[in-house]
Parts: structure tokens; sequence; C-alpha cells
């Protein structure tokens, strides 16, 4: 393993303009950090990883590397881009292995005190970005658990709970006050914590489930719910036939969730090609392997059964054309089918930010400016709330850049 990541690593070109790092949400100094694996100075690597991005062990399981850093490797022009992510991991692995921490300085408390709600990836980086500056920070979550999206929604057979709790852990040795079941719109208010907070940072996420009517229904989940149930050991039982509405990561994590939770079959229909489909190929290819079905240029359109229990759903097949899926005329055919999940997205909850005073834009997203400054002043937002696709690195960067904006407006006021 050790020989495979050395090769990997001199394989980089240690390039001086960076464009992996460009391409990394969190800016990570990729050539830096690589060429100290190269000389096998792997704590080196892992303070220069550790330094800028405390999520570094959780980006390297879960970022689309293909997309950002990998995605722009000069390597990648005519030929194989350098496995950043896989380096990455390795040097995450030594570390942990080795028992290797990485000690942080906090600056003494400036008396500034920020809310953060929601502990998911965009709260938890702005909660540490913050605290480290001295500012005392108080993370509102709406779960009883911790984590968010990285807890809930990103199953243990991709992310272990306990790269996630670890993070929790060491927020807290840094001061980082979490209380549990504080739900924005209902038990707290944004106007009551800018009368305690001098700022607020809103990372809760999208946690809307978009869908389409397939008929009045039981057995008609949405991703979100069906992962949290997975998550949290509430098995949904009698799943039988499993058909999940959507390409995209989170279809392939409900799909494999489906077969753990004991269905008959997994099946993900798709109405585009796999060319199109946004799941990362390796998050395809382990999904296949657990026996999951993908189906593809198939749209469902309606299900169909007797009280309430559907039976099968009615499809159609498409062809893509400029990418996008069009319905071929005379292809309808039927699919067994005894339960349905949508994953084709999810969105802000509209209405109770709406009633909190925030504004959105023409995307259905909190309307922010480059900062994540929103329009009441000193709220922030990150992650999903404030950009559409975000990836756990890219809820980072947003994070990241908002606490920046907060920690600079402090210092205006000083």
């Amino acid at each position: 393993m050790e020989e495979e990541i050395l090769e990997k690593a001199n394989y980089c070109l240690k390039c001086k303009n960076k464009p992996c790092s460009k391409a990394c949400p969190m800016s990570t100094n990729i050539p830096e950090f690589i060429t100290e694996v190269s000389k096998k100075e792997y704590q080196k690597a892992y303070e220069i990883l550790r330094e800028n991005n405390i999520f570094s062990h959780i980006c390297s399981i879960v970022c689309p590397q293909e997309e950002q850093c990998e995605g722009s490797c000069v390597r990648g022009i005519k030929g194989t881009p350098t496995q950043i992510g896989k380096i990455e991991k390795f040097v995450n692995e030594w570390a942990e292995k080795n028992s290797i921490k990485h000690n942080l300085q906090v600056e003494k408390t400036n008396n500034k005190k920020v809310a953060v709600i929601g502990s998911g990836p965009a709260g938890m980086q702005a909660a540490y970005d913050l605290v480290k500056e001295g500012i005392e920070v108080t993370i509102l979550e709406k779960e009883k658990t911790l984590g968010g999206i990285l807890n809930y929604g990103i199953p243990d057979f991709r992310l272990k709970k306990e790269y996630v709790n670890n993070i929790i852990k060491e927020l807290k040795q840094l001061g980082v006050i979490f209380e549990t079941e504080k739900e924005l719109g209902k038990n707290i208010h944004i106007k009551d914590l800018l009368k305690e907070y001098d700022s607020i940072f809103l990372g809760i996420g999208a946690e809307i489930s978009s869908q389409y009517s397939l008929g009045e229904f039981d057995k008609i989940y949405d991703s979100d719910y069906f992962l949290k149930a997975y998550n949290s050991n509430n098995f949904i039982k009698d799943l039988g036939n499993v058909v999940v509405i959507g390409g995209g990561n989170v279809a392939m994590d409900s799909a494999r969730a489906a077969i753990k939770m004991g269905a008959t079959t997994s099946n993900i229909l798709y109405r585009r090609d796999e060319e199109h489909m946004p799941a990362r190929k390796i998050e395809l290819q382990e999904a296949i392997e657990d026996g999951v079905n993908p189906e593809f240029k198939t749209r469902v359109i309606k299900a169909e059964g007797k009280e309430r229990k559907i039976e099968k759903v009615k499809c159609i097949k498409t062809e893509v054309i400029d990418g996008k899926a069009i319905d071929m005329p005379n292809t309808e055919f039927d699919f067994i089918a005894d339960s349905v999940v949508f994953a084709i997205g999810l969105k802000p909850n509209k209405e109770i930010l709406e009633k909190e005073g925030l504004e959105y834009n023409d995307r259905g997203l909190i309307a922010v400016d480059e900062n994540g400054k929103t329009n009441i002043e000193n709220v922030y937002a990150g992650g999903d709330l404030a950009e559409s696709k975000s990836t756990v690195c890219r809820a980072l960067g947003s994070a990241r850049k908002a606490a920046k904006a907060i920690i600079e407006n402090f210092k205006k006021g000083e």
C-alpha cells in the first residue's frame, strides 16, 4: 500500500501554479502535502492537511475529487490525473494508525458571540474557524444527534461515524457549545438570537424533498427520511421490491441502504444514461457490487396498485438528446415495485426561512453576497442553503468564507 501511494505521490508534477488547489473549495495546498508524502514525511503532510481542513479525512472519502482537485490536474489533460484523494486518505489513515494528533492554538477570547444554526459540515466548519479567533460559539441543532448530513444522511458503509464524532469532540474541547433540539422557526428565531449573539451563521442545509405525484399510495419515501431511518437503526420493514428514483450519490446511498434494511430487490430508475448520471462512478460501482440494479433511460410516470398498496410503477423509456431526457413514444412498460424512494434533490425550507425574514434568489436559495452575507444584518449562510448541489467540501468552503467575513466585520467594529 505504501509503495503504491509513493508511486502516486511521485507521479504528481508539484505544479507551481497549483490548479488542483485552486479547484479545491478549501484551497488545500495539494502540491505541498504530496511533496512531503513523496519524502515519506507523513506527519508533515498530515499537519499541512489538518492545519487547513479538520474535515480532511472525511473529504478524502466522500468528496468528488474527479470534479474538483483531480479534475484540474495537469496530468489529466493528456492522461490519468494524480490520485489526490487516495493520497490524502492514506495520510489521514496513517495518522490515525499512529495516534498522531493536530494541536490547535486558539486566540484569547474577544468577547464576541456567534450562534451557528445547524451542526452539519458547514455549521461545524464555521464554528471551527470562529472559535480559533477567540469567538464564543454555540451550535444549535434541531435533531438529538449532532453532525447533520454527515451522521444522518451519509450511511456508515460510506463514512464511519467515528470520524464525524471525533470532529464534534474536538470542537467541544476547543470550547464550542452544542445545544440540541433547537429548531429555527419553532423554538429559536433569528430576531431573538440577534439580541444575545453578535452574529449568526445559518448552516441548516436543504431539508425539503423534491418529489412529483405518483398517486395516493403508502410506502413512498423521500431520501432524507429513508436514510435517517437507516442511519438511526430504525429500519423500515417489509420494503419488498424497492424503486429509487434519481441518479445522484444520494440515490446510490438509498438503494444500498434498502438492501441493508432487507429489501427483496433494490432498483435505481434514472431518466438519463450512465454518462449523464451525476453519481460518482465509484458510488455506482459499489452500489452494483451490493446488488443494486440500475435501469437507465427510464422515467417513472406513476404508481399502480390497490388500497394504497403499490404493486408496480408505470414507466416510459427515454432518449438523451443534448443532455435532456426525452420520452420515447409507445415505450410504456410496468416495473414491479412495493416501495418507492425519491432521491431527486432537496431544497431549503422556504416557508420557515421567509418567515424569519430571509430573502431568496431566483434559484430558490437564500440570497447571499460573495461572502455569504444575507439580507439581514449580521446574518450569514452557507452550504446547501446558499448554493445548489453543494458537496461536503463546497459546504466547508462557503462556511469558511462566511466565517472570515464575520471575523473581519468584528475587527472593523473594534
